[in-house]
């Protein structure tokens, strides 16, 4: 594996110093602050990987990958942490596949079931082509966040029932 080379300006090397000297950054920013500092070959001797490695407690994986950014993109980039991409919507089921689901949960159940199964649900959409694929995680959650009547304040597709008690009375 070819290493990155690291060699700082005199402005970036002081501009790192300051930052180690004061303390007032990041601890990720830090820490590549210092590897950078060590790294550095223009000013004085520069530590191998294992000395930087025993000095700071890195990795030998984030230090390779802090040179490999420094050289492919540049010192700010080296400096911060690259943001996470971004998540997919927490709700995959939306619009008219939602209602559809809700239906089905709803409408009597295939011939010889008792009663629609997560599986069953999942396996019908596909069917239906309203989606490509579809996890029963998936179609618990949608049908977990529904309610079963317009005028009911409580969530769930499953309302619990009233149970009598051991005196024969009914207990809410």
């Amino acid at each position: 594996m070819d290493k990155y080379r690291i060699i700082l300006t005199v402005e970036e090397r002081a501009r790192l110093e300051h930052m180690t000297s004061s303390g007032k950054a990041a601890a990720r920013r830090l820490t590549h602050a210092r590897v950078l500092l060590l790294a550095d070959e223009l000013h004085g001797e520069a530590c191998s990987d294992a000395e930087i490695i025993s000095a700071l407690g890195t990795s030998v994986r984030t230090i390779e990958r802090l040179r490999r950014r420094f050289v492919t993109e540049g010192f700010e980039a080296a400096l911060d942490h690259r943001p996470q991409p971004p998540r997919p919507d927490k709700v995959k089921v939306k619009g008219n596949v939602e209602q559809k689901l809700v239906e089905l949960a709803c409408a009597d159940p295939p011939r010889g079931r008792c009663h629609w199964t997560l599986q069953l649900l999942a396996d019908e959409l596909v069917v239906l082509g309203l989606v490509d694929t579809i996890s029963t995680v998936t179609v618990w959650q949608a049908l977990k966040k529904m309610t079963s009547s317009p005028g009911s304040s409580r969530p769930g597709v499953f309302r619990p029932t009233r149970t009598p008690s051991m005196s024969g009375a009914w207990r809410t």
